[in-house]
C-alpha cells in the first residue's frame, strides 16, 4: 500500500507537457476542476474523460502509474459511491431493503461522484508528475505574489508546500524500511483486532517521528549555514516566462470549460 501513495513524485520527461510553465498546469488544473464541478451529464464526464487521456498520452506518464496513485483513496471512493447509490432521495425506488433503497437519482449521482473524485485525482496527480516540486513552487509563487501586498507571507507558505512535498517520497521510503524491519524481528501488522493493530503501529511511529525531526534539523541547519532569510531581495535561477505553448494550452482549457458550462445549460 505504501508504494502506491505517488503523491509529490516527479517523472522527468522531455514532453509537451513537461515543458509547459508551471503557471500554466496550476491553471489547467483549476480550469479541469471548475469544470468537473460544473459537469451534469455522462457527456459532460466523457468529455473531460477524453480530455484527461489526451494529457496523459501527451505526458508519456502512463495511465498505469494514474490508476496506481488512486489505491490509497479505493475506499473513500467506494464509501462515497455506496452513500450516494443507496440514500439519495427520489421518488420511484429501484430497489429497497430496510433503510436502504435506490433510486434512478442515487444510481445516477453514484455514478458522478465516483467520476468526478477519480478524474480530480488523477488529473491534480498528472500535475505533480510532469512537474518537479520546485517548479511548482516556483509557479504556486508568482501566481500569488499579488498577495504580499496584504502582507501575506506566500515565499514562506511556497516554501512550506515544497518541504512538504519534498519528503513525502522520503518519510514513505523510511517508513516502508521500518516496517520491514519491524517485520524481520517477529512483528505482526495483518492480525488481531483494530485496537491491537492500533497497537503494533507504535514500534513504527515512534522511529519514524523521531527520524522526521531529525531529518527537520538537519534541513534548519542547512539552512541556517547557508544564510536564508526569507524570499526578500532573493533572484531565480530559472525565471518563469509564458511561451506560445502555454498560451494554446490556456486556450483549450478554457475551451473544455465553456464546453461543459454549454452542455449544462443546454441540458445534456
Amino acid at each position: 500500500m505504501l508504494k502506491d501513495i505517488t503523491l509529490g513524485q516527479y517523472f522527468p520527461g522531455n514532453t509537451a507537457a513537461h515543458k509547459l510553465d508551471p503557471r500554466t498546469k496550476i491553471l489547467l488544473v483549476v480550469l479541469y476542476i471548475a469544470a468537473l464541478f460544473t459537469a451534469k451529464s455522462i457527456l459532460a464526464y466523457g468529455l473531460l474523460a477524453v480530455t484527461l487521456a489526451v494529457c496523459v498520452r501527451v505526458s508519456k506518464v502512463g495511465l498505469k502509474a494514474l490508476v496506481r496513485g488512486l489505491k490509497p483513496v479505493l475506499f473513500i471512493i467506494v464509501f462515497t459511491g455506496v452513500l450516494n447509490l443507496f440514500f439519495t432521495p427520489g421518488e420511484e425506488y429501484l430497489w429497497a431493503w430496510g433503510p436502504f433503497h435506490m433510486t434512478e437519482a442515487g444510481l445516477r449521482n453514484a455514478v458522478f461522484m465516483v467520476l468526478r473524485i477519480m478524474l480530480l485525482i488523477m488529473g491534480t496527480f498528472l500535475m505533480t508528475y510532469t512537474t518537479s516540486p520546485i517548479s511548482l513552487t516556483d509557479g504556486l509563487e508568482r501566481l500569488l505574489n499579488g498577495l504580499k501586498r496584504f502582507r501575506v507571507p506566500i515565499h514562506e507558505l511556497v516554501m512550506i508546500m515544497s518541504i512538504a512535498l519534498r519528503f513525502i517520497p522520503t518519510l514513505i521510503e523510511e517508513t516502508d524500511k521500518i516496517m520491514s524491519a519491524q517485520k524481520a524481528r517477529g512483528a505482526d501488522f495483518e492480525s488481531g483486532n483494530i485496537v491491537q493493530r492500533a497497537k503494533a503501529m507504535i514500534p513504527i511511529l515512534v522511529p519514524l517521528f523521531i527520524s522526521a525531526f531529525r531529518r527537520a534539523d538537519e534541513l534548519a541547519t542547512a539552512m541556517e549555514c547557508r544564510c536564508y532569510h526569507g524570499g526578500e531581495g532573493r533572484t531565480k535561477l530559472h525565471v518563469l516566462h509564458y511561451a506560445r505553448r502555454d498560451y494554446i494550452a490556456l486556450f483549450f482549457g478554457c475551451l473544455i470549460l465553456a464546453s461543459v458550462m454549454v452542455l449544462r445549460f443546454m441540458g445534456f
